[in-house]
């Protein structure tokens, strides 16, 4: 089952950390996120593959905007 993993909060991509198509574990760092000089990782939530990545670095989330799907 997929698993979708979303913004908490208003901020922008700072970095991309795995890509599409990588083995993943539940805590590893997906993306990270700056928000008022503070960085903010995005963490897998499980175990799985990255099937989608729906951020490029220097995109602006708002909170709910999808930022990954872990298969």
């Amino acid at each position: 089952m997929a698993e979708e993993i979303r913004a908490e909060m208003v901020a922008n991509v700072w970095k991309i950390v795995a890509g599409v198509g990588d083995t993943v574990a539940e805590g590893d760092t997906l993306v990270i996120l700056e928000s008022m000089k503070m960085e903010i990782p995005v963490l897998a939530e499980s175990d799985g593959t990255l099937d989608q990545l729906a951020v490029h670095e220097g995109d602006v989330v708002q909170e709910g905007d999808l930022i990954a799907v872990i298969g």
